[in-house]
């Protein structure tokens, strides 16, 4: 950064998504979940750094050069849903064109009736209509633009697909389709689930702000703040009984509308400017004295005082 200064955008990201999972990653805005998603496309600014690993079948993609990325990554071996997918769209060409070069471009798909076939199966899969699919991307609301990145990223059969808030600017039941879609996305249940070419069933990594959202598709759910993943827990266990172990996790969780509505006092900490400590500690209601002192992974919970199972039933 300007000055020589540096900022730990993720650190100590350590997790797995296997074949036919979704993991939901969550945590309030700024915390790094969009930063981590473009370190595994190699996105990230040119002033960026990375080190670890981050695996995809036999290949590390924190080592990929851009050939690598560029010609067997990006659509092929990982579909993209952006955050913002107006800045994504060619703002010159129609939505068909562009459904339709990738249609061509990632499934080998030939002539011209038949790409343009697979092009509106595209659409269709994503609720996006087929009487906008001659407009252009100006000529769209944010929520049709989020329909149109959707159909995008499904054609290519990746076996990833990161979905960084794929529910923006979606009704309720818009997102509702949405996220079950991503769902058969990657099951393989006879004669209903969405199979790839080889046959193999694909992962999903859903970053969201939505919890409605990532209850109703996630398996798995990882929890960020500053930077770090604070609790890595089962989606079942998370959103219902015995609920989170993390202090701020079961923050997020009582301020939903459908809980306490009660918000999580205070803001997070600038990145560049993390306490030596537990990032949450000025925040939490079970800070001691311990918390000064940075907090280990114990147990897929980074919290020197994370609930038990006597604390939640109390």
């Amino acid at each position: 950064m300007p000055g020589g200064r540096q900022v730990a955008a993720v650190t100590d990201a350590d997790f797995d998504v296997g074949a036919g999972e979704c993991l939901a990653l969550i945590g309030e805005s700024g915390c790094g979940k969009s930063v981590l998603a473009s370190a595994l496309l190699g996105l990230l600014p040119a002033n960026a750094q990375t080190a670890g690993r981050a695996r995809l079948d036999d290949l590390d993609l924190l080592a990929a050069d851009e050939r690598t990325l560029a010609r067997r990554v990006r659509g092929r071996m990982i579909g993209l849903i952006p955050q913002s997918p107006a800045a994504h769209l060619t703002p010159v060409r129609t939505i068909r064109s562009q459904v339709e070069e990738t249609v061509a471009q990632l499934t080998g798909v030939r002539g011209r009736t038949t790409v343009r076939a697979a092009a509106e199966a595209a659409a269709a899969r994503a609720a996006f209509p087929a009487g906008h699919l001659d407009r252009y991307p100006h000529e769209l609301s944010g929520g049709l633009a989020q329909r149109a990145a959707t159909a995008l990223a499904l054609v290519g059969d990746a076996p990833l697909l990161l979905a960084d808030e794929p529910t923006t600017g979606l009704d309720r039941d818009l997102v509702e389709h949405t996220v079950d879609e991503l769902r058969r996305h990657v099951e393989t249940p006879a004669g209903t689930g969405a199979v790839s070419r080889d046959g193999t069933r694909r992962a999903l990594l859903m970053i969201t702000h939505d919890l409605t959202a990532a209850e109703r598709v996630a398996d798995k759910v990882a929890v960020m703040y500053a930077g770090r993943i604070v609790e890595l827990a089962d989606a079942a266990a998370f959103f219902g009984a015995p609920g989170p172990r993390h202090p701020y996790s079961r923050g997020l969780l009582r301020a939903l509308p459908d809980r306490d509505f009660v918000p999580i006092p205070g803001m997070p900490p600038e990145l560049g400017d993390l306490p030596a400590g537990c990032a949450f500690a000025l925040r939490c209601e079970r800070v001691t004295d311990a918390c000064t002192r940075r907090p280990r992974t114990s147990d897929s919970v980074a919290c020197h005082h994370p609930y038990l199972p006597e604390d939640i039933r109390a």
